[in-house]
């Protein structure tokens, strides 16, 4: 996907003008690679590197590519910015619409792509015969069948679990933490409200999750917005 020349001139104004926390929350530190051309790279402290990295790691983390950014345009916005002698393309306003727009587009079309392949996971997900399917959608395997009550959607409940995406990215894990959490059970999405009340306490259940029954069209943290979730969850006890 290409940007357009307006649109690279608008995300150069932008960035200049409000820094990278505008286009988004900052990404994760990358790991540092080797610099092949010793003599081209930079020395000291040199801040226009770093910062280009910093902006370079938001937009990869919201889906673009090198390829996909027109860099003399993006210049061209930071000098027009900048630059009191330079005449912008647009106001900060303009810029700030064409940006959030172009960002929003790319959510909604990823988030189209996300549903589908949950969709086509979880029809896949439900010809095995250890999965039950219920009403709703929800999926849900038995691991560990427990003994003893099932809670409400009144009660709060202390579990220990472990959630993936359906390319097995983990997102979050009290289990990797090392320790359970408890919670109201009318508090949290919908795939832990119903797979929960269906789950005697002691048991540990492997929940399937669809988006509809998750976060939906919004993103959350980790998970991109419409994404089929994997929980494994064990029930400890009912609070």
């Amino acid at each position: 996907m290409k940007w357009t020349t307006r649109l690279l001139f608008a995300a150069g104004l932008f960035t200049a003008s409000y820094g990278l926390q505008s286009c988004g929350e900052p990404a994760q530190a990358a790991p540092t690679a080797p610099v092949i051309n010793q003599e081209a790279a930079p020395q000291g402290d040199n801040f226009s590197y770093a910062y280009g990295m910093l902006l370079g790691s938001n937009l990869k983390a919201m889906g673009m590519e090198y390829n996909d950014v027109d860099t003399k345009e993006l210049l061209a916005g930071l000098q027009a910015a900048m630059d009191a002698d330079v005449k912008p393309l647009m106001d900060q306003a303009a810029a700030q619409q064409l940006v959030n727009k172009t960002f929003q587009d790319m959510q909604a079309k990823a988030g189209e792509a996300n549903l589908k392949k949950g969709q086509d996971f979880l029809a896949e997900n439900a010809k095995r015969p250890e999965v039950k399917v219920t009403e709703s959608g929800l999926q849900y395997e038995v691991l560990k069948e427990g003994v003893g009550g099932k809670p409400s959607i009144s009660n709060k409940v202390k579990v220990h679990y472990h959630g993936t995406l359906i390319d097995g990215t983990v997102f979050d894990s009290s289990v990797d933490r090392g320790k359970p959490i408890s919670f109201p059970l009318g508090n949290v999405i919908k795939g832990w409200q119903e797979g929960l009340q269906l789950m005697p306490v002691g048991a540990k259940y492997k929940l399937y999750i669809p988006a509809n029954l998750g976060y939906g069209q919004r993103a959350a943290g980790k998970i991109p917005a419409n994404s089929a979730l994997i929980f494994e969850v064990e029930l400890l006890a009912i609070e």
